[in-house]
């Protein structure tokens, strides 16, 4: 025997498809949730078919982002072989399906069946400092391009309102000139401060 279970992992949620051995698929699908409910639910299902099987089961689930952080720790917890894909195998595999099913269940299917078809790494087991620093990457590189977007739109308003703003500053985005338009949202007053300051002798 060499069981597997395929594991299509969502948001807050999976579903399960056991096998025994390579065609040999056990039971139904098993859905169960994140938390620790679901979880303790899902143990004893994979105790389900390592009783069945005479061995423990591997799983093999996608890369789904942070989702299935907690379903792989919890499986390096209670010490399950554990094997995460890139979706592309998985994406292709389904091309090549001639049924084409788009269901929680033909995926968990699917990736038990691709157990037996290709020679995979188990999935590395990272300390939990360096899944914080993932994930804080992440954050950072999500709020870097909110940022830049912000200041890019500001940008394109400006030039609508008032094109000869720029220029007048070395840094657009500077405090003095940012607190300038705050104080003065009108083409109109800004341009009265600058004659102002023309004027004024040095």
């Amino acid at each position: 025997m060499n069981p597997v279970i395929g594991l299509d992992v969502s948001k807050g949620e999976s579903h399960a498809q056991a096998f025994l051995d390579r065609g040999v698929p056990h039971g139904k699908i098993f859905r169960f949730s994140h938390d620790l409910e679901g979880l303790v639910f899902f143990l004893n299902y994979l105790k389900g078919v390592e009783s069945a099987a005479g061995m423990r089961p591997s799983i093999v689930m996608e890369a789904t982002g942070h989702y299935h952080s907690p379903v792989v720790q919890f499986l390096n917890e209670h010490q399950y072989l554990n094997i995460v894909i890139n979706p592309l195998i998985s994406h292709n595999a389904k091309k090549t399906n001639l049924r084409r099913l788009k269901t929680d269940a033909a995926d968990a299917f699917l990736l038990g069946s691709l157990f037996y078809k290709e020679e995979f790494e188990p999935h590395k087991k990272r300390g939990q400092h360096l899944m914080n620093l993932h994930y804080l990457t992440r954050q950072h590189e999500s709020l870097t391009g909110m940022y830049v977007q912000a200041k890019l739109q500001f940008q394109a308003i400006l030039d609508q309102v008032f094109p000869e703003y720029h220029g007048v500053f070395g840094d657009l985005y500077s405090k003095v000139s940012l607190r300038i338009l705050d104080l003065h949202p009108t083409l109109a007053q800004i341009r009265i401060i600058f004659a102002r300051q023309t004027r004024e002798p040095a």
